[in-house]
């Protein structure tokens, strides 16, 4: 079966009020429209201080799309955890565990933006540590039972519905990163395809006597829109997509790996990439009937600013033409 997914992180240039406010309205009737039409999952992302807005309440977004919604989970890719009251995290997501009926899985992140930590009063420098910290109180929180905060013996209410906790998964692209996962036993998601972490995270639970399971990306990761017509959609629309690209590109540092991490400078240079792609609806149908069981295609309907009615009819084309051809 197809794995469908979706990706919102309402991105806006000029942060206009009115324009902002009708891309998260049309965020939260997309991830209705995705549910009623057997998509998985929705992604989000977190982002302080971003000069377009950039997804800063991934919580409070998953919180719209549970509120819309009866099946489809959502996935926090990154949930930037160091940066966050780990008691109210906790409670936060717990809440959120509760209303959706367990569709919540977040992916823990350090973040790489210095400039984030300074926004919200953190520091930089301990951010591994404050992440460890934030793991062991949430965990520790989740079961209802009382332990030590702060040097004395605390209690958090509610408890989540998923036992023993959450879907709780951690990130990064470094061996810190698959260690920390491993001695957690939590599961580990690396942000690009890594195999060489995978077996250092396997090692690490052997060594830990803990248990868990690496979900690496493929090597291959594209960023979908639909359109009949693919060379005039990326004339019209290509610019929306240079600015995601172009804004997460500036943010990367040498040490960092992502598999969206792109390279260009022009939209045609973007588009030779092939990490953001625009195709057509049997196009699709015909890779994704190839790659059976293991198919999966996440639209990004309203990539870097792209015009509502745009990404509506990238949505539409892929359940009117590409959902029956499946079938």
């Amino acid at each position: 079966m197809v794995m469908s997914m979706v990706r919102f992180n309402c991105i806006q240039p000029g942060l206009e009020p009115n324009e902002l406010s009708q891309r998260y309205q049309a965020f939260v009737d997309m991830a209705a429209y995705a549910d009623e039409n057997g998509f998985m999952a929705v992604t989000l992302e977190e982002h302080h201080g971003a000069e377009n807005g950039w997804s800063p309440s991934p919580l409070l977004m998953a919180g719209m799309v549970f509120a819309r919604t009866e099946s489809i989970s959502v996935s926090v890719s990154a949930l930037l955890v160091p940066q966050h009251d780990p008691i109210r995290l906790a409670e936060d997501i717990a809440v959120l565990d509760l209303v959706s009926g367990g569709r919540l899985a977040i992916i823990t992140g350090l973040g790489y933006r210095p400039s984030e930590y300074k926004l919200l009063g953190k520091e930089w420098k301990r951010r591994g540590r404050l992440l460890d910290e934030a793991l062991e109180t949430m965990l520790a929180a989740w079961t209802g039972e009382p332990f030590e905060y702060n040097g004395e013996m605390v209690r958090v209410t509610p408890v989540p519905l998923s036992k023993p906790h959450p879907m709780v998964m951690v990130g990064g692209t470094s061996p810190a990163a698959a260690k920390r996962a491993a001695r957690f036993g939590l599961p580990f998601f690396p942000a690009a395809n890594m195999p060489e972490l995978e077996e250092l995270y396997n090692a690490e639970l052997e060594a830990n006597g803990k248990t868990g399971m690496c979900m690496m990306p493929g090597t291959d990761t594209r960023m979908t829109f639909l359109a009949e017509d693919p060379d005039e959609a990326w004339a019209e629309v290509g610019q929306y997509f240079m600015n995601e690209a172009s804004v997460y590109a500036s943010w990367q540092t040498p040490d960092i790996r992502s598999s969206v991490h792109s390279h260009a400078t022009t939209p045609e240079e973007l588009r030779a990439e092939g990490i953001y792609e625009i195709v057509t609806p049997d196009e699709l149908a015909e890779r994704l009937k190839a790659a059976g069981d293991f198919g999966s295609v996440v639209h990004h309907p309203l990539c870097g600013g792209m015009p509502i009615d745009r990404g509506w009819e990238s949505l539409q084309l892929y359940v009117d033409r590409v959902l029956p051809a499946l079938a």
